[in-house]
Protein backbone atom coordinates (compact mmCIF):
# COMPACT_ATOMS: atom_id res chain seq x y z
CA UNK A 1 0.00 0.00 0.00
CA UNK A 2 1.72 3.33 -0.65
CA UNK A 3 -0.57 5.34 -2.45
CA UNK A 4 -2.18 7.30 0.35
CA UNK A 5 -5.28 9.81 -0.17
CA UNK A 6 -4.89 13.41 0.46
CA UNK A 7 -8.06 14.65 2.13
CA UNK A 8 -8.66 10.57 3.03
CA UNK A 9 -10.20 9.71 6.56
CA UNK A 10 -7.72 6.70 7.77
CA UNK A 11 -8.31 4.69 10.87
CA UNK A 12 -5.34 4.10 12.98
CA UNK A 13 -4.92 0.28 14.37
CA UNK A 14 -5.34 1.38 17.49
CA UNK A 15 -9.35 2.56 16.90
CA UNK A 16 -8.96 6.30 16.23
CA UNK A 17 -9.31 8.47 13.18
CA UNK A 18 -7.04 11.04 11.16
CA UNK A 19 -7.52 12.76 7.57
CA UNK A 20 -4.10 13.20 5.51
CA UNK A 21 -3.67 16.98 4.93
CA UNK A 22 -0.96 16.23 2.35
CA UNK A 23 2.34 14.71 1.46
CA UNK A 24 5.64 16.30 1.83
CA UNK A 25 9.32 16.05 1.37
CA UNK A 26 11.81 15.84 4.68
CA UNK A 27 14.12 18.85 3.92
CA UNK A 28 17.17 16.86 5.14
CA UNK A 29 16.44 13.33 3.48
CA UNK A 30 14.13 14.02 0.45
CA UNK A 31 12.05 10.93 2.07
CA UNK A 32 8.20 11.34 1.70
CA UNK A 33 6.30 12.23 4.69
CA UNK A 34 2.46 12.53 5.58
CA UNK A 35 1.41 15.20 7.43
CA UNK A 36 -2.23 14.12 9.36
CA UNK A 37 -4.51 15.83 11.33
CA UNK A 38 -6.32 13.64 13.98
CA UNK A 39 -9.82 13.96 14.14
CA UNK A 40 -10.33 13.68 18.34
CA UNK A 41 -9.23 16.03 21.11
CA UNK A 42 -7.42 18.82 20.21
CA UNK A 43 -6.71 17.64 16.28
CA UNK A 44 -3.13 17.90 16.72
CA UNK A 45 -1.07 17.80 13.14
CA UNK A 46 1.33 15.28 12.96
CA UNK A 47 3.91 13.92 10.56
CA UNK A 48 5.16 10.50 9.63
CA UNK A 49 7.45 8.72 7.01
CA UNK A 50 5.24 7.38 3.86
CA UNK A 51 6.78 4.13 4.54
CA UNK A 52 6.19 3.98 7.83
CA UNK A 53 2.42 4.82 7.21
CA UNK A 54 2.09 2.53 5.04
CA UNK A 55 3.37 0.02 6.60
CA UNK A 56 2.17 -3.63 7.53
CA UNK A 57 1.33 -4.74 11.27
CA UNK A 58 -1.10 -7.26 10.38
CA UNK A 59 -3.09 -7.21 13.70
CA UNK A 60 -6.27 -8.68 14.85
CA UNK A 61 -8.14 -6.03 13.14
CA UNK A 62 -6.38 -4.78 10.26
CA UNK A 63 -3.23 -5.41 8.03
CA UNK A 64 -1.68 -1.93 7.84
CA UNK A 65 -1.14 0.77 10.23
CA UNK A 66 -3.43 2.98 8.95
CA UNK A 67 -6.29 2.09 6.27
CA UNK A 68 -8.46 4.35 4.25
CA UNK A 69 -11.91 4.41 5.03
CA UNK A 70 -14.90 4.58 3.03
CA UNK A 71 -17.00 6.64 4.51
CA UNK A 72 -20.41 7.89 2.20
CA UNK A 73 -21.99 10.95 2.59
CA UNK A 74 -25.78 10.99 3.97
CA UNK A 75 -26.41 13.72 1.66
CA UNK A 76 -28.11 12.84 -1.76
Amino acid sequence: MEDVKIKGIYKHYKGDYYIVEDIALDCETQEKVVIYRALYGENTLWVRSLKDFTKEVNKENQKYRFELQNIESKRK
